[in-house]
């Protein structure tokens, strides 16, 4: 398990390799679909974001309320796919880091591979255990859209898995090949 630190130095973005298993501790900020289309209408007129995301690490979540003496309230991941048509744009912008569930569109691969971002999955139904990991949490933009609002959290020893890295590996992809290969040793071993 390797251990990084968000904001996500960029010689530690071209080490990193899809299937490593970090740790990152820092600051990461939350963001889902309304705020991503906002950052991006924002970025599309001229204007200067509500928080300079540039070199930092997005993850996409909305919390749970927190309860008396929590820091946030349970933090999982969201489906990453309702963040693919913004993505590109932002990564394009200076975005080098993402956290969230499930695969993403040819589009946001070719951007993470051309601007050597990263994009990390967390595990889902785990947002009890993943709110551990936070250890201070303030909303910096969009407070109207309540839970969907911008966050800051600093994390401590946050677990996630790369699963697309600057080189254009993509551990999904890698895993089901070697499924489809195993299957088919299977079946041709059959015959």
């Amino acid at each position: 398990m390797q251990e990084i630190t968000s904001p996500i130095n960029a010689d530690v973005i071209e080490d990193l390799r899809a299937g490593d298993q970090v740790l990152i501790s820092g600051v990461i900020y939350t963001a889902r679909d309304a705020a991503h289309k906002r950052l991006t209408e924002a970025l599309d007129r001229g204007e200067e974001p509500p928080f300079d995301f540039r070199g930092q690490t997005i993850y996409y979540m909305g919390p749970s309320p927190a309860k008396p003496g929590q820091v946030i309230g349970a933090a999982g991941p969201t489906t990453s796919g309702r963040m693919d048509t913004y993505s590109p744009g932002l990564i394009a912008s200076g975005l080098k880091g993402m956290i969230g569930k499930g695969s993403r569109s040819p589009e946001v691969k070719q951007a993470i591979e051309k601007h050597k971002a990263v994009y990390f999955a967390a595990i889902g139904g785990a947002g009890a255990l993943i709110a551990r990991s936070i250890k201070k949490a303030e909303v910096v933009a969009y407070e109207d859209l309540g839970a969907e609002a911008i966050m800051r959290l600093e994390v401590e020893d946050f677990p996630a898995t790369v699963v697309n890295d600057a080189r254009g590996g993509d551990l999904y992809e890698e895993g089901m090949a070697k499924y489809r290969r195993k299957a088919g040793e299977t079946k041709g071993d059959e015959l």
